[in-house]
């Protein structure tokens, strides 16, 4: 049996709650996702795939740190934080948010969580934000707490996880409603759930509030989950690109802004509430953007993995952008790819050339998402 040790990982890096139980179940390779170790790796990604959008798999997520802020000006706090106009969220609610810097620049697009009137959860993609809001803290004048809790997510994503959650948690977790979190426990280990997560198929995370308890955690739900079919898996390329969904420091970064990204939706510049940003992102908003996100189909033979460097666009001599994140789509029979070019080459169906590794390939801006575009799986 393979264990933890065999890897050869240091400290500097942490490990998750989950860590040793996803070596039990396979884990063969791991990368980095805020300085923490996530599992990149059960074997065949194509098979994960399709394991996910048939069946089920449980993700260990961990790495998707929350922030956790709270005290009297936690509300008012957390809106200064991004563009998104939050005064109709719930308690209980959650929404996908972005948090941007002075210059109206992503610095991350997390989940936003509210648990309380006073607490929420920003459950991150892979930036230091704990350290961005406590340092936007410090001169803000508000009555806030702002620190790293011991929460560590696991993602139970696909078709069949509602009846996974049902043999869990009995028929009541079948009202948890899309975006929205219950508190909860499972034989004594305390939860957040959630109907969120990073697929887009219908699914949950589940945030263990004990850190100890992670390996127990892990074992009741694929104890739970074995009649339907449920494996082991990592949060799979080919579903995400799919579907769109946005992979930090790949499809956006600090350069980036809403408005390039096409989630205009997400930001309100008329909410009487200010944000960090807002002066720009008004600038930014009547100036239009130089370039926009874009999705490609790219011809010839199946990509073999995603990429791993910035693909060059060109048309004529000519580059004009850079595709981001690509992968060859079983489902689609189809090489597809997301991409950032300049605002005069956006236009459906206009043809360019990219510059792989193995040489040049033609590509046409095509509708994103790929898959599902009213998100009706997740939904559910």
């Amino acid at each position: 049996m393979t264990q933890a040790d065999d890897f050869g990982f240091g400290t500097q890096i942490r490990k998750s709650p989950y860590f040793d139980a996803t070596v039990r179940w396979g884990a063969k390779g791991f990368s980095v996702y805020n300085h923490m170790y996530i599992p990149r790796d059960f074997g065949d990604p194509v098979q994960n795939f399709w394991n996910l959008v048939n069946d089920a798999i449980l993700c260990d997520v961990a790495v998707e740190r929350q922030v956790e802020i709270s005290g009297p000006d936690a509300a008012a706090f957390v809106q200064m934080l991004t563009p998104r106009n939050l005064s109709t969220l719930a308690v209980g609610q959650c929404k996908y948010i972005l948090i941007t810097n002075a210059d109206g620049g992503v610095l991350n697009d997390p989940i936003l969580l509210r648990l309380g009137e006073n607490h929420f959860w920003i459950s991150l993609a892979d930036s230091d934000i704990l350290l961005w809001a406590q340092g936007v803290a410090v001169h803000a004048g508000m009555a806030v707490t702002i620190r790293e809790p011991d929460v560590s997510p696991l993602q139970l994503q696909g078709p069949k996880s509602g009846a996974v959650m049902k043999a869990l948690f009995g028929d009541n977790i079948l009202d948890l409603r899309y975006y929205w979190l219950r508190e909860i426990a499972l034989d004594g280990i305390p939860l957040i759930v959630s109907r969120t997560g990073w697929s887009s198929e219908l699914g949950y995370e589940l945030y263990l509030r004990d850190g100890s308890r992670g390996d127990e955690l892990w074992e009741k739900v694929m104890a739970a989950g074995a009649p339907y079919g449920l494996k082991p898996g990592h949060t799979s390329s080919i579903r995400r690109i799919e579907g769109g969904m946005l992979s930090y420091h790949a499809d956006a970064d600090i350069d980036t802004n809403p408005y390039e990204l096409g989630l205009d939706r997400l930001v309100d510049l008329d909410m009487p509430a200010d944000f960090i940003g807002k002066v720009a992102l008004h600038r930014i908003r009547a100036a239009g953007v130089r370039r926009k996100q874009v999705g490609l189909r790219i011809d010839g033979p199946p990509l073999t993995g995603p990429n791993t460097t910035f693909w060059p666009i060109r048309v004529a001599d000519d580059t004009i952008g850079k595709v981001t994140s690509a992968i060859h789509s079983p489902r689609l029979a189809q090489n597809i790819a997301l991409a950032m070019v300049s605002a005069g080459h956006a236009e459906l169906g206009t043809v360019v050339e990219v510059a792989m590794p193995t040489g040049s390939a033609q590509a046409t801006v095509v509708e994103r998402p790929f898959f599902d575009p009213k998100k009706q799986l997740a939904i559910g």
